[in-house]
């Protein structure tokens, strides 16, 4: 196994815990975020652009969830 496989191992099962998680914590949908944007690299990398794209968009809709969900739980 390369050095991008194990990359692409550690960034997809990232974004598998990190999304199974998301319920615990505002924080695991942040980390879930940053994960998506580790696996838009490794498709970019792996040469598959399309999985590339999809991840980048995956990432900036998790960003945003993240970022709603701490104004709700900071709100009254």
């Amino acid at each position: 196994m390369d050095a991008l496989s194990i990359y692409g191992l550690f960034a997809v099962g990232s974004m598998l815990l990190f999304y199974a998680l998301e319920a615990r914590s505002a924080r695991y949908v942040l980390l879930f975020a940053g994960a998506c944007l580790a696996s838009a690299v490794y498709g970019i990398a792996a040469g598959a652009w399309p999985f590339g794209i999809v991840e980048s968009v995956w990432s900036v809709i998790a960003f945003l969830r993240w970022r709603r969900r701490v104004r709700a739980d900071s709100e009254p």
